[in-house]
């Protein structure tokens, strides 16, 4: 049985996803994975949500262990042999504590930077309004959605399934090598959409080459449960 490196709860999981170029993700792609195609798109997604109840190895990790993260991630696979390991690449995530940052980027390779960060959920019998905030020079950029308060499965072979059934990590962690690491959670249910907002400085935060997303609608937003998740301490580096 693998051991455990880290618990927490993922909450209320904001996805805006962008078709874009797959020229533009290639200078992140790990040495080993292959992008991962949905309907002959590749795609990026901005999430946001909130890290609850953190734990290092079963440990709590008191004042520090719930906060929001906003990442942006891209979707790829692992063959070995046989088998099809479907994982995803950050490009960047963003948390409000440098010491967490700072634990990411050491143990496993990532791309933490820590900047001020804030939420609010207004939940009512009738619709889910879920906004993530985050500060990037002096400006605060906002991912928000208004939700049905009903929650739905997830389709067989749906856009949703794809974003969201992903379940490995991959690190360049040089030019020479990857890491790659296991994240466990259940299939998540999710909340229809029914109006978004999305106001990011992609260029700002993620460098010149997304700037194309300042000026792009996205493909689809999403909204999660999210559940508990672990990932496993075991990082395989190939």
């Amino acid at each position: 049985m693998a051991t455990t490196f880290l618990k927490a709860k993922w909450q209320n999981l904001i996805m805006a996803n962008y078709e874009i170029a797959p020229e533009l993700l290639m200078p992140y792609l790990p040495k080993g994975v292959e992008l991962d195609y949905f309907q002959g798109k590749t795609y990026v997604s901005l999430v946001g949500f909130l890290f609850k109840d953190t734990a290092l190895f079963g440990i709590p990790i008191p004042l520090l262990g719930t906060f929001e993260e906003v990442n942006l991630r891209f979707y790829v696979v692992r063959k070995i042999g046989n088998e099809v390991r479907r994982g995803v690449v950050f490009v960047n995530e963003t948390v409000p504590y440098k010491i967490v940052a700072q634990i990411a980027n050491k143990l496993y390779k990532e791309h933490y930077t820590a900047i001020p960060t804030k939420h609010k959920w207004l939940l009512s019998e009738k619709e889910r309004e879920i906004v993530y905030q985050m500060k990037v020079n002096a400006v605060w950029n906002t991912i928000k959605v208004v939700a049905a308060a009903q929650k739905v499965s997830m389709q067989q072979n749906s856009i949703e399934e794809f974003i969201f059934e992903h379940y490995y990590g991959y690190t360049r962690a040089s030019d020479h090598y990857s890491i790659e690491y296991k994240v466990n959670h259940p299939r998540w249910d999710i909340y229809p959409i029914l109006s978004h907002q999305i106001h990011c400085d992609f260029a700002a935060f993620y460098g010149p080459g997304f700037s194309v997303l300042n000026t792009t609608q996205p493909h689809s937003v999403m909204l999660a449960e999210g559940s508990g998740v672990s990932v496993d301490w075991k990082r395989v580096r190939f």
